[in-house]
């Protein structure tokens, strides 16, 4: 079903809140771990917020409502997000009235929230990542009754609209197409987290476009946890050639993709549109190995890999293809990590994020025998590194002395000269010397210099 969030009675939750807050400045402060989508929910976050009477800040210091964003994915993201939350008594020791929240995907882990309950006694709600739209209904019961609210598990999966986002970029946007997974990686939580698939329409999509394109928007990356799957009136590749059309000086860019549902359409498409399609493709293998790949339920091939990687190159040959790649997956044999080295070798990948395996509680490959001890991990990790530092360099070099169209992200002030921080079309980053204005902006570079992680170029002046 799908939420209009100004067309419901959720907006008369929203309305409540804001008289309540109408009397005085009020502060929201949305604090984020983890991927693009929490990014993105975050900003909707912010944009629920500024409809209900808050100012949107940084500062937790000054602020009456907190949120933290969380991220369940790895072992780390969660330490460190409670580890931040224990950081919040001190202000809600100088600030009584504060509110602080929990949402994202550690809000929808039963034993988090367990946690947070007799933890974090301060904590005055938890709200799972699939019901954004109900923060209003919350925060208002929270307000009215002082009592504390969690709320997980409900399976009240909805789409929203209505909203619109507070971004933190002004030429930078993520738009959600789709939310939610079906494929139930054996290592991987976001299923039991973000719920089974749904797909936004394609005309909220392109009207989320073209309002950006208007706006001023230089690129606008498109977020799913398989954008492969979406389905609606249209595929994905229907949807991307139906954004490729609208007119005006943008790169759209998207992720993540699924091996599997990659289709030869969606390869013909970017091929058909490039550079307004950026020649990129975040394309995660996680191993090498079929053996570690079936255990892992990624219902592909390195075979078949290759063979999309191949179709990739084919259509867009001067494409940058990333990945990311678990190391340590339980009961991977050194054999196995051999194949996983191999096909670095063999893809050549321009980048590669690269992950020690980490056990999520609720997984089915955190109950599987032959758990890799920490050290042979590690030390897999470090040779892979090695590895792809290597590759990424290489794969750099042929573009020395090639001029680059960048988008400039940002800059610093360095011995008195400006360098300016951009990323080709391919997203590889580059810094070069130019102005504080060039930010938000497409630039020409010439690329002077490579490392394994960045390039160094120079402002290209057209003769």
């Amino acid at each position: 079903m799908i939420i209009d969030i100004n067309n419901s009675n959720l907006s008369s939750y929203i309305d409540k809140v804001r008289e309540i807050n109408h009397n005085s400045v009020k502060y929201i402060c949305v604090i984020t771990f983890g991927c693009q989508q929490n990014e993105a929910d975050s900003e909707v976050i912010r944009g629920i917020g500024k409809e209900m009477g808050y100012l949107v800040t940084d500062d937790p210091a000054v602020s009456d409502l907190i949120i933290i964003n969380t991220c369940a994915i790895r072992e780390h993201a969660e330490k460190k997000a409670l580890s931040v939350l224990g950081n919040m008594k001190k202000y809600k020791t100088s600030n009584p009235d504060l509110i602080v929240g929990i949402m994202g995907c550690m809000a929808e882990e039963e034993h988090v929230v367990s946690k947070i309950k007799k933890s974090f006694p301060y904590v005055s709600f938890t709200l799972e990542p699939s019901a954004i739209y109900r923060l209003p209904e919350t925060l208002y019961g929270v307000m009215q009754s002082r009592k504390r609210e969690f709320i997980y598990n409900t399976e009240n999966i909805d789409i929203y609209e209505g909203v619109l986002p507070v971004r933190k970029s002004d030429f930078k946007a993520w738009v959600s197409i789709m939310y939610g997974c079906n494929n139930f990686c054996t290592y991987c939580i976001v299923p039991y987290v973000r719920g089974r698939e749904r797909s936004r329409s394609s005309a909220d999509v392109i009207a989320d476009v073209e309002r950006l394109v208007r706006d001023g928007y230089k690129e606008i990356t498109l977020l799913g946890q398989n954008v492969n799957s979406y389905k609606s009136d249209t595929d994905f590749a229907g949807l991307l050639e139906k954004i490729a059309l609208v007119k005006g000086d943008f790169i759209v860019r998207f992720m993540t993709s699924h091996p599997k549902d990659v289709s030869d359409r969606l390869i013909d498409v970017m091929g058909k549109y490039v550079p307004k399609i950026a020649p990129q493709f975040h394309l995660p293998l996680q191993s090498g190995s079929d053996r570690i790949l079936k255990a892992m339920n990624r219902t592909y091939t390195a075979e078949k890999y290759l063979a999309t990687v191949e179709k990739l190159r084919s259509a867009v040959p001067d494409i940058a293809i990333s990945s990311d790649i678990i190391v340590g997956f339980p009961g991977e044999s050194e054999e196995d990590f051999s194949d996983t080295m191999k096909m670095l070798k063999t893809v050549e990948f321009d980048m590669a994020y690269t992950f020690i395996y980490s056990p999520r509680k609720g997984t089915k490959a955190a109950q599987m025998d032959c758990q890799i001890p920490d050290d042979i991990k590690g030390r897999r990790l470090r040779e892979l590194l090695e590895l792809q530092n290597n590759i990424s360099k290489e794969k750099n070099i042929p573009l020395i002395n090639t001029v680059q169209k960048v988008l400039v992200d940002g800059f610093e002030e360095k011995d008195g000269k400006i360098i300016c921080k951009a990323r080709t079309l391919s997203n590889k980053l580059v810094h070069f010397e130019g102005e504080k204005n060039f930010v938000g902006k497409f630039e020409l570079v010439k690329i002077t210099d490579v490392r394994p992680h960045n390039m160094i170029g120079e402002k290209f002046e057209r003769n």
